[in-house]
This record gives structure tokens, C-alpha cells and sequence, in this order.
């Protein structure tokens, strides 16, 4: 039987995902979004409207993959499970395709420090993984491993991923992805952009103690 909190948390992840359209972030139903929840977690269903989305059509899942066989979660549920298993600080995954940040996937190019908010991404790059198809395993492994040390990563030819302790915090990331990789597209415009040290940048990271990855930054 669902709980209040439960209905709560599933009524987020809609909203979220109309909030991602909202802002155009994302197009269409080619985002997913999960949150932790009891020993498993919830995520968006395949191939459903977000506007005709309702609660009970998110999907329990457990950290072992299983799932009610009446229900299909999103076709990127693999790299949702296997982040959420890797990082036990990470409460919410947030995937989109965002104009600017898929621009910058499909040349295969990270984000490097050309602003020091890059900063709440983790370090001094957004990196970008290799290319697999989607929905696979392999792609899962890509994206954990260009996770490693971050909260949001690029996937080539594809989109990006972002991460955060809550719901709130994974969507802020994901616009603030979109942000840098949009100032990013517009240097490179112009040629190649000055950066910011790695020292600068681990000075940002101190002086703003996790912002995307800690409740208390709130």
C-alpha cells in the first residue's frame, strides 16, 4: 500500500519532469528522472506523456533490478540503479537532453573551468563518457566511471546526467549544466576560452562547501 510519502515523492518526480520541459532542458519524454526510496527506487516509466503522468505509474524498483512485471520503467533505468548503488550520498538522478549540453556530448567535448561554477559539478571539468547505446550496461559503466568524483557528467551523442542529495538540488545541477555548456559554446564562438585554475577551483569548492551536493547549501 503506497504511503503519503511515498505518493509525495512520486508526485515530485512528475513534477520535476514537467518542470524540465518547462524549462527547456529537456524534449518530449527523452529524460528520465529517479529518487531513492526504501531499500529501492522510484523512476519515471517508459514512454509516457509527462502530462498525462500519474503517481502510481512510477516504478518501484530495488537495487537488484527487480521490478513488478505490470510495470516498465524508463529504458535508462540501469545507469539510475547502478549510481544510486555506487553513491549512497546521492538521493536523486536527474537524465535530459539539454540543447547546449548535448551539443558539446555530441563533439565528445567536456566542460572545462571556463566558470567557477563548474565547481558544483565536483572538480574542474564536467567530464564527457564514451559513447554506448542507450539502455545498456555498458553505458551504465561509462557513466558511473565519468561520475567518479562528480555530480554531473556529459554522455556522447546522447545527453547528461546530474546529481543531488535531493530532488531540488539534482534539477538546479542540471540547469547549471545546461548554463556552462551554453557560456562554454559561446566561447568557443569566439576561440579557445581562458580557464580557471584547478587550484581556483578547489579554492571555489571550499569557499562554497558542496553547494550542489550538500542539503545545508540549500
Amino acid at each position: 500500500m503506497s504511503t503519503t510519502n511515498d505518493q509525495a515523492k512520486r508526485q515530485s518526480i512528475i513534477s520535476a519532469c514537467l518542470q524540465m520541459n518547462h524549462l527547456g532542458i529537456n524534449q518530449g519524454t527523452s529524460g528520465n528522472i529517479s529518487l531513492r526510496h526504501e531499500d529501492g527506487l522510484l523512476i519515471t516509466p517508459t514512454s509516457t506523456p509527462y502530462d498525462a503522468m500519474k503517481p502510481e505509474q512510477i516504478v518501484f524498483m530495488t537495487l537488484d533490478g527487480a521490478f513488478d512485471a505490470r510495470q516498465r520503467p524508463s529504458s535508462e533505468w540501469r545507469f539510475h540503479r547502478d549510481i544510486l548503488k555506487a553513491r549512497p550520498e546521492v538521493n536523486a538522478v536527474v537524465h535530459a537532453h539539454p540543447p547546449y549540453a548535448t551539443i558539446l556530448a555530441i563533439m565528445g567535448l567536456e566542460i572545462p573551468a571556463v566558470h567557477y561554477m563548474i565547481a558544483c559539478a565536483g572538480g574542474d571539468t564536467i567530464r564527457c563518457s564514451p559513447y554506448a547505446t542507450f539502455g545498456t550496461a555498458e553505458l551504465s559503466r561509462l557513466a558511473v566511471s565519468a561520475l567518479k568524483d562528480r555530480s554531473a557528467c556529459l554522455l556522447a551523442h546522447h545527453g547528461m546526467i546530474a546529481l543531488g542529495p535531493s530532488l531540488a538540488k539534482a534539477m538546479w545541477l542540471a540547469v547549471e549544466v545546461e548554463t556552462l555548456a551554453r557560456q562554454y559554446h559561446g566561447c568557443l564562438q569566439i576561440g579557445t576560452p581562458p580557464l580557471l585554475a584547478r587550484t581556483e577551483i578547489e579554492n571555489v569548492r571550499a569557499r562554497i562547501g558542496g553547494y550542489g551536493m550538500t542539503e545545508e547549501s540549500s
